[in-house]
């Protein structure tokens, strides 16, 4: 039954991560990456994100974007998001020859690297043992667009002891959002730190 388990957050574990480092090759190897099919001068620190208002489990999610020090605050910088839905499934639109995640968001930090996105709680695929999950992309100014690791849930069943241990050895365990309610819907609190060096500059 230990083996089991093991064997369990094993999956759990590279489920969220292959994830987003298919993303991340996604959005190197494609020019038309999601987060640019809004233009930058209509994007704001708050945005919301569609059928928010019809959903069950409302999500307030806010934070601050940083700068590689972890103390600066990052203005300007465009955080994109796009997660399944309350099924754990991911309703896909088309507009034309584009196929495009319905479920998406787009903000852009103030002067003190704030955000604020009105979302939902996606669901977890439970056919594929796959996490609660929301995934971003992020885009400093003049540079190339790049994956943050996913947003998980602290309350999301699939998440064992063993995965948050596994993963706060791997990754950053304020991933993990620990819900709050506040005026009638949930609260998250997600502070981001730009990786340090990327000065690819997008062509």
């Amino acid at each position: 039954m230990k083996n089991l388990r093991t064997l369990f957050c094993i999956v759990c574990f590279y489920g969220a991560f292959n994830t987003a480092a298919a993303q991340e090759l996604n959005s190197i190897l494609d020019s038309n990456s999601p987060i640019y099919d809004r233009a930058e001068d209509q994007l704001s620190n708050t945005d919301t994100i569609p059928d928010y208002r019809s959903k069950t489990n409302k999500l307030k999610l806010t934070g601050i974007i940083y700068q590689s020090d972890g103390v600066t605050p990052a203005k300007d910088v465009i955080l994109f998001i796009e997660q399944p839905d309350e099924d754990g499934d991911f309703d896909l639109r088309n507009t034309g020859d584009a196929r495009y995640v319905f479920h998406r968001s787009w903000v852009k930090t103030d002067a003190d690297g704030r955000y604020t996105l009105y979302t939902f709680v996606p669901g977890g695929d439970r056919r594929y043992n796959q996490l609660q999950q929301i995934f971003p992309l992020v885009k400093e100014p003049s540079k190339q667009e790049y994956v943050v690791e996913s947003f998980l849930f602290d309350e999301d069943p699939l998440l064992t002891k063993t995965c948050r241990k596994r993963m706060a050895k791997k990754g950053d365990p304020t991933r993990i959002l620990k819900l709050k309610t506040e005026d009638g819907i949930l609260v998250a609190e997600r502070n981001i730190t730009l990786k340090a060096n990327e000065t690819l500059a997008k062509s």
